[in-house]
Parts: structure tokens; C-alpha cells; sequence
């Protein structure tokens, strides 16, 4: 049974719709990316499972839709969205940062989860008390990461992690996603432009263009041997 399912899901801005009937779904454990190009429909979709954007159709979350409920809503069932642009606090340090992944938590466990986190991304535990604006592309980009997983998710929606990141940050940051799911069986959906990073990882893929699933592949394989794929990102 899937985390996480979107069927016939429509949406945009405004009188302007972005979204045409998006179906996928995510499994427990496993990696989903939405790959496309600019434009294509991918940060509105992860706007739509986190309330972001109004949305018609349905979204299914354990079991239950979420459609129509608002963003805080969405984050307590325990989806945890890291926008694209990376979205950290500039101005505070990368503890404080952390500290605020966790703010709608109840219980106790943060001071744990804040050393998890610290041994999973070394570099944020020897920057702890450091600004996160003055960090690297790909440190701060580490730190959203972490700053998400601090919300204790069931699902961690990631929106474009290679942007604006050299090649060699790319590989970090999405090995790093991939550690996650393999030692900690995170589950995962991810929007991304990157191919040949993206399918990585990849459990299953969606191509998306102009709002539509245009073709879904239920591994590496099946994406990377796809025309369309080879036409568009593979350069065949």
C-alpha cells in the first residue's frame, strides 16, 4: 500500500492552472522523484501535497485524504516539505535552525534527534553555533535537509536540491537522501531536473511536462531506457 497517493490532482495560481490530473504514489520506505524542466509542473506539485496551493482531485496520506487542509495541518500528519532555494534562516545559527524544524513537537527527544542529525551531517555539527547564511550552497542545502528530518516526517518532500549547487555538492547532497532511505528507511519524493543524480536513487519516477504525468517508470531501468527520456535528458 502506498504512504502517499495523488490521483487526478488539478491545480495552479490563481485562474491559472498548472496542474492536469496528476496521478503517482509513493511507497513506505521508498524514493519517488518528479523530474522535469523548468516550468514543468514539479514544485506546484509538492505545493499541493503540503497545502500550499489550492488543489482539487484527492491526496491520500496513510490512508486518508489531506485535500484541502492547510500547510501546519499537513506538516503535524507528518509531511515535511524542503523548498526549493533551500528556505533556512540566515540569520540564525544552524542549531537555532534545527530548533525550529522541531517547534511543533509535543514531545520530548529533540536534544536526541539533534544528535541523529549531527552524526548523519558531520559538517552541521561542526558548524552548530555558526550562521547559516555565511555557510556553503551545499551546507546550507544539508541543513534544510536536516532541519525537516527535525519534524520527526513520515515523508520528506525535497523540491530541487541541486539547484545552484556545483556537481560535486549535487553528489553529496543527494547521497546523503539516499543514506536516509537506505539506513533509515525514509521515504521520500522528490522534484528534480537533474536525471542522471535523480535516478540515483530512484525507486520510481514520474516524467512531468506541461502539468502532466507523461510517462511513470517503476525503476531506473525502465526510465532510463524510455524514448522520451533518451530524447530529453539522455541526449540519444
Amino acid at each position: 500500500m502506498s504512504l502517499l497517493e495523488l490521483a487526478n490532482v488539478r491545480g495552479g495560481y490563481g485562474p491559472v492552472r498548472v496542474l492536469h490530473d496528476i496521478d503517482l504514489a509513493v511507497e513506505e520506505g521508498h524514493v519517488a522523484v518528479v523530474l522535469g524542466a523548468n516550468g514543468a509542473g514539479k514544485t506546484t506539485t509538492l505545493r499541493a501535497i503540503s497545502g500550499v496551493i489550492h488543489a482539487q482531485g484527492d491526496i491520500v496520506f496513510d490512508g486518508r485524504s489531506i485535500l484541502g487542509r492547510s500547510p501546519e495541518a499537513v506538516a503535524k500528519l507528518g509531511i515535511a516539505h524542503v523548498p526549493q532555494g533551500r528556505g533556512t534562516f540566515t540569520d540564525l545559527t544552524v542549531e537555532e535552525n534545527l530548533r525550529v524544524g522541531a517547534v511543533n513537537r509535543t514531545g520530548g527527544g529533540v536534544k536526541t534527534d539533534l544528535d541523529r542529525w549531527y552524526s548523519v551531517f558531520p559538517r552541521l555539527a561542526e558548524r552548530r553555533n555558526q550562521e547559516a547564511g555565511s555557510m556553503s550552497g551545499g551546507e546550507q542545502q544539508m541543513l534544510a535537509v536536516a532541519r525537516a528530518l527535525m519534524s520527526s516526517p513520515r515523508i520528506l518532500l525535497v523540491d530541487e536540491p541541486s539547484v545552484g549547487l556545483a556537481p560535486i555538492l549535487v553528489s553529496r547532497v543527494i547521497g546523503k537522501i539516499r543514506e536516509l532511505k537506505e539506513r533509515r528507511q525514509l521515504t521520500v519524493l522528490m522534484a528534480e531536473q537533474n536525471f542522471n543524480q535523480a535516478t540515483k536513487i530512484a525507486d520510481r519516477g514520474y516524467i512531468i511536462v506541461h502539468g502532466k504525468i507523461v510517462f511513470e517508470g517503476c525503476s531506473t531501468r525502465e526510465l532510463r531506457e524510455n524514448e522520451l527520456v533518451k530524447k530529453y535528458y539522455l541526449g540519444v
